[in-house]
């Protein structure tokens, strides 16, 4: 399996992408490849700025955060940490999201994400953000910047960036810089390149097997007579 390619994500594939939540993208992805899986998806619960938002999709730009340990190293030298973190994220075109792994003994001491940092990265034109660290200032967050946190703390603690563009595990789900997800509120899926071209087929798949066995339901008298010729039905759907 190998991370998307940036080209190939073309304004129609994040249109249709964006368009169903992330757990019909895991259905999907279960309909290209032919099996089930219980990897490459997040696991537990997130903390949504933006419930209801529609979900998001970009590449992600990695990094480590601590808040619990106070600073050692120089202001200058941090000051020039952020910004290099900065240039990362911002995709000059690309859609991006901020992957940010809080690695202190105790994620989330302190929030990273809140007012000025959502507004800052939605100017940069990062799509959203990853992190099993905190968030806060709900009523002030930036419109339409989706942030997915583990937790909320209302101080910043000793916020800062430690490595930038490297490996992160975010709820059980191993990130790379540069791969591709699809997040809303239920949390994150990895899209590899293999099943980029197959999801938007595998969607009208996964949506036509559903819609039997919810139509079924709503109609009066309906039975487990009713339910099981509708299971035949969405079975026959290829």
């Amino acid at each position: 399996m190998g991370q998307v390619p940036a080209h190939a994500l073309t304004a129609q594939l994040t249109e249709i992408l964006t368009s169903v939540d992330t757990p019909t993208i895991c259905n999907a992805l279960e309909v290209v490849t032919g099996s089930r899986s219980a990897e490459g998806f997040t696991r537990g619960t997130f903390v949504s700025a933006h419930p209801r938002m529609r979900p998001v999709l970009g590449f992600a730009r990695t990094a480590t955060l601590r808040t619990a340990v106070p600073y050692t190293d120089p202001a200058a030298v941090l000051k020039e940490r952020r910004l290099r973190w900065y240039e990362h994220i911002c995709g000059a075109g690309i859609p991006t999201l901020s992957v940010v792994q809080d690695i202190d003994d105790e994620p989330g001491l302190g929030a990273f994400w809140g007012e000025v940092h959502s507004n800052v990265l939605k100017g940069l034109g990062v799509r959203g953000v990853l992190t099993n660290g905190a968030m806060r200032d709900f009523g002030m967050l930036a419109e339409d910047f989706q942030i997915l946190a583990g937790s909320v703390s209302p101080s910043h603690g000793f916020a800062q960036i430690v490595d930038i563009a490297v490996p992160v595990k975010i709820h059980g789900l191993v990130i790379h810089d540069g791969d591709l997800l699809h997040a809303d509120a239920h949390g994150a899926v990895v899209i590899e390149h293999e099943m980029l071209e197959a999801l938007p087929r595998a969607i009208e798949v996964i949506t036509a097997r559903e819609r039997p066995l919810i139509e079924a339901s709503k109609r009066p008298g309906f039975s487990v007579d009713h339910l099981r010729a509708a299971m035949r039905e969405a079975e026959d759907i290829h």
